[in-house]
């Protein structure tokens, strides 16, 4: 009776051995930024945005369309194909009328903006990258959702 349950029992073992190693996540082939499935959630039904380059010492124009329901809107930039090291509001650089967030995604820099929920408007703030000094001046248009 011992033998079986302990048979019995090894085999669960192996078995719920494998069904979490089906249910791990999955590496992509070979090196790469990490990307998390956090990273991806929350974003808003209405988000378009324009092509940024941001180049060291100078001050970029970028622009982003975004829905009012409560969701955030990313710019994805990047330093030659890294993220940078940091992204900063100036004092003068806030958005008015909604929330910025500056973190690495993967192999870029992703510049978020939350408008505050049912606002509908224009917005704009700056996002000063480093290394370099790098600038992106965003204006915003919210639409309501």
């Amino acid at each position: 009776m011992t033998i079986l349950r302990l048979t019995t029992m090894t085999a669960t073992l192996a078995m719920t051995g494998l069904l979490l190693q089906a249910c791990a996540p999955q590496q992509a082939a070979g090196p790469g930024p990490r990307l998390f499935e956090a990273d991806m959630k929350g974003g808003a039904k209405t988000c378009e945005t324009s092509k940024a380059a941001p180049v060291a010492g100078k001050v970029i124009e970028a622009t982003m369309k975004v829905g009012s329901d409560g969701g955030w809107c990313g710019l994805a930039v990047n330093n030659g194909g890294q993220p940078f090291d940091a992204g900063l509001l100036p004092a003068t650089g806030h958005a008015a009328h909604g929330k910025v967030v500056i973190r690495r995604v993967g192999a870029n820099t992703r510049i978020d903006y939350t408008p505050e929920f049912s606002f509908a408007g224009t917005d704009a703030f700056t996002a000063q990258l480093l290394p370099g000094e790098a600038s992106v001046h965003v204006t915003v248009t919210v639409v309501p959702h």
